[in-house]
Parts: C-alpha cells; sequence; structure tokens
C-alpha cells in the first residue's frame, strides 16, 4: 500500500467510525461496519458493508427506509473527506450475522471473498 493509499484509508476508517457510532444510535439493530477497498480501482472499489445482527432486523431495517439512511450518511460523511461513491447501491451493502453464522459458519473473511 503507497504512502497516500494509508492517508485514505486512515480517513475512511476515521469517517465510518464516525457513522459506526451515529447508525448505533440511530438504527434498531445495527451491529457493526466495515470495508474494503482495492486501491487500484479507487474509488469504484470501495465497498462498505453494514452488519445487523439477524434476518429479521435487516428485513425490518429494509421496510423503515433505514437502508436509505445509512447510504446517504455514508455517502455524506465520505464526501467529507473527498472520498465520492459513484454507486451507491452497489457500494453501500447490507449483511447479518445469523446468515453468515448459517451460510460461512460466521467466518466474515471467507463471506466477503464471495
Amino acid at each position: 500500500m503507497r504512502k497516500t493509499d494509508k492517508k485514505i484509508d486512515n480517513a475512511i476508517r476515521q469517517t465510518l467510525t464516525e457513522v459506526c457510532d451515529l447508525a448505533l444510535e440511530k438504527v434498531i439493530g445495527f451491529q457493526w461496519l466495515t470495508h474494503q477497498v482495492n486501491y487500484d480501482n479507487f474509488p469504484k472499489s470501495l465497498t462498505v458493508v453494514c452488519v445487523f445482527d439477524t434476518n429479521e432486523q435487516l428485513l425490518a431495517v429494509k421496510q423503515r427506509g433505514d437502508d436509505v439512511y445509512l447510504r446517504k450518511v455514508i455517502k455524506q460523511h465520505l464526501a467529507k473527506v473527498n472520498v465520492n461513491i459513484a454507486d451507491v447501491h452497489k457500494q453501500v451493502q447490507f449483511d447479518c450475522e445469523e446468515e453468515c453464522t448459517r451460510v460461512n459458519n460466521g467466518n466474515w473473511s471467507i463471506r466477503f471473498q464471495h
């Protein structure tokens, strides 16, 4: 990773930590989030995954429109550090602990490879 990539990654992590804290307060069932990026194809390769506890909570989030809220907040916060997401529906995804446990035995590394 190049020095400039590390700086960008630090800015992304700090920004997403702020989003995470906000989501923990405002979105029922939200647990944590993470990101993945390939800096050879940045920012198109940036993916943010918001994780909930159960499938039921994830469904409720979508029914309430909290998925729209989270995508908006993530896009706005990243824009503040000059990271512009072109396709927020593709680059901000949602998942849940229950499904990872069921399909991947709780191994998020394997889950994120697919």
